[in-house]
């Protein structure tokens, strides 16, 4: 197996490459800037959107090689090199995920041809915030299986963000304040574009407020006021979870929403003191995590968090091999 799960993280055996290490390392890819994925390591490989959302939350980051879209580039030993082609240097190419603002993929191809895909999270779903992600050809995937049982199965997103745009609704005319709660970073910035165009204002936490302002001046427009205590009209609210109560005293009657895959579970709402859970994810399901896997055409399937083992029980009963990876140390469930 040519990778290897540690207690840091997942490391590409036989150099210092690390994928998303959550501990210090030589030289790390990071897929996006969600903080289970970040750490300050001595060198970053990223896209310049994930460095520039990185150092938002992290400071000023040691050594960094910004990787776009499409661009290859290739590590010797620890050392990056953007143009150059070392003998027997490692190959690194860099794809859209379509998780959050910035996400990517990376393939990685040894000297002897064999290609790695590491895919980090992903999502197949078209979105409004981040590029559409690719699906790549190798000969190893290592793909995360966050929602890697057959019981996730999401619906078109777009139909999603209709029956959020329905319950805020709902509660506005009843005279009551619609508070959603999201991931600070990506989930958040697209729900309030998907609201946006459904005719809502939307009125964001300062957390969240912070975070779409590194979009913007990334070139990615958002657009939110940013919450100081009280609501101006029809706003909707829209606020990170653990900060759900946080300044909502004095606002009057309030109705709270989560946003989140494990909205499909009958916990999914409780889990957050929401009033109501809606299945918004930007994590692959089930099926889209198969179709992945049988599209890239992979020899060696290796599925990472979550419900790796029932992904990979699920893709050997289609006769692609696959085994699952298990950390020494087990992490929280993301949103």
């Amino acid at each position: 197996m040519p990778v290897e799960l540690r207690r840091g993280g997942l490391v590409l055996q036989g150099t210092p490459l690390w994928f998303d290490a959550r501990t210090k390392s030589p030289v790390a890819f990071v897929s996006h800037a969600h903080s289970d994925h970040i750490a300050r390591h001595e060198h970053v490989i990223a896209t310049p959107e994930t460095l520039a959302l990185m150092e938002h939350r992290l400071g000023p980051l040691e050594h960094t090689t910004p990787l776009k879209y499409g661009e290859t580039m290739h590590l010797e030993g620890a050392v990056p090199h953007p143009s150059a082609s070392p003998q027997g240097a490692l190959q690194l190419e860099c794809f859209s995920a379509g998780h959050v603002f910035g996400s990517a993929q990376i393939r990685v191809t040894r000297h002897d041809g064999h290609r790695v895909v590491y895919t980090g999270d992903i999502s197949l779903e078209p979105a409004l915030t981040s590029e559409p992600a690719q699906i790549l050809e190798c000969e190893t995937l290592v793909i995360e299986s966050t929602f890697g049982h057959p019981r996730y199965r999401f619906p078109p997103r777009a139909q999603v963000y209709d029956d959020v745009a329905a319950w805020c609704r709902k509660q506005l005319d009843k005279g009551v304040r619609p508070i959603l709660l999201a991931y600070s970073l990506g989930k958040s910035q697209e729900t309030i574009r998907q609201l946006a165009v459904r005719g809502f204002r939307i009125c964001a936490h300062p957390t969240i407020h912070a975070v779409g302002a590194v979009y913007e001046r990334l070139g990615m427009p958002v657009g939110a006021r940013c919450f100081d205590g009280q609501f101006e009209g029809d706003e909707v609210g829209l606020f990170p979870p653990f900060r759900r109560g946080d300044s909502l005293t004095g606002t009057g009657p309030r109705s709270l929403a989560v946003l989140t895959g494990w909205a499909v579970e009958p916990w999914g709402a409780r889990r957050s003191g929401a009033d109501i859970a809606f299945p918004v994810s930007d994590h692959a399901d089930f099926p889209s995590l198969l179709t992945l896997a049988e599209k890239s055409k992979a020899r060696e399937v290796i599925t990472i968090h979550g419900f790796a083992d029932e992904l990979a029980d699920a893709l050997r009963r289609r006769k692609i091999f696959a085994r699952a990876v298990h950390e020494q140390v087990q992490m929280a469930l993301p949103l």
